[in-house]
């Protein structure tokens, strides 16, 4: 099946971006290079660190390189052309690049959703069954939830681009953004878009509401397990291990809820841009910078590798 639509006269899209001063254009680009690295550098480390001390081979710290692994392919996908859409009088896409790229953004995106779903079952699971934690989350199990995420992920935004991409584009072709995000191109389209958004917000619910309510279930009886403990040291421990989960649930849900659920009418370009980047790449970078920074076993991994190297060298 060829994604694009018989009907549509468009052939290709120009990202218009965040700016056309040449000069602006090239100081963003240093930022957001800037950014981009140390998200990829970033994420690669946790992954290594997780891969290479075996301490790290638990349930938890496998969620957590896979969220990395996930962070690392959810920014790869928009920021490399942005970066060179910025130093480029050129900002053309081709309709089949803005299909390709608004599905793996929105697979990405969506399984990381999930994914958060997983990540909090797995702190219930520690804390409020901490002497079968191995036992019920086995590697079997984990494996399995990954794998299914993911499929389901990547099923619904196959469902979200193909509605959006087989709308008829007429011209103009400017969108408004730096990447095919769906409500920019969207906006496009010309024919009556309102079946295409209720398709949408079913999809928002089930895919966002839906793993967000599963969480807050999660924490409420995290919270009820940890106030019957007497110890108050052991109740700070139990809440600071969630801490970073909550954190990172919160950057990441905050922002998508506003763009993906909001009413049409409400679509303001140049504050969605700037909305985007936040759930796009600071979400990204910030990841291993919150699951680092909290974490002992993460520190004491890293000072190991470097012992180690130094030792070698």
């Amino acid at each position: 099946m060829s994604p694009a639509p018989n009907h549509s006269s468009v052939t290709e899209f120009i990202l218009l971006g965040f700016s056309s001063d040449p000069t602006s254009n090239r100081i963003l680009f240093i930022i957001f290079l800037f950014l981009y690295l140390c998200s990829v550098l970033g994420n690669g480390v946790i992954i290594m660190l997780i891969y290479l001390d075996l301490h790290l081979h638990t349930p938890m710290y496998f969620f957590l390189s896979i969220l990395s692994l996930l962070d690392m392919g959810y920014v790869t996908t928009t920021m490399p052309q942005m970066l060179a859409h910025l130093l480029s009088s050129s900002k053309l896409i081709s309709f089949e690049g803005c299909w390709l790229q608004m599905y793996v953004f929105g697979a990405l995106g969506l399984t990381e959703c999930i994914f958060f779903v997983v990540m909090a079952y797995d702190r219930y699971v520690a804390i409020c069954f901490p002497l079968r934690y191995m036992l019920i989350l086995n590697w079997d199990l984990c494996v399995r939830l990954v794998i299914g995420t993911c499929a389901s992920g990547f099923f619904f935004s196959l469902v979200h681009t193909f509605f959006t991409m087989n709308l008829p584009y007429c011209g103009p072709n400017m969108v408004n953004h730096y990447f095919c995000e769906g409500p920019s191109v969207r906006s496009l389209a010309c024919m009556d878009t309102h079946l295409i958004e209720m398709v949408d917000l079913v999809l928002s619910i089930v895919m966002v509401l839906g793993p967000l309510s599963l969480i807050l279930i999660s924490y409420v009886r995290i919270t009820l397990a940890v106030l019957k403990i007497k110890s108050t040291q052991s109740r700070c421990k139990a809440f600071s291990t969630c801490a970073s989960h909550l954190t990172v649930v919160t950057l990441f849900y905050a922002p998508a809820i506003y763009i993906y659920m909001r009413p049409t009418s409400s679509y303001n370009p140049e504050r969605d841009k700037q909305i985007s980047l936040f759930y796009n790449v600071f979400t990204a970078l910030l990841n291993p910078v919150v699951y680092s920074l909290r974490n002992k076993d993460i520190k004491a991994a890293f000072i190991k590798v470097v012992v180690q190297n130094k030792v070698v060298w």
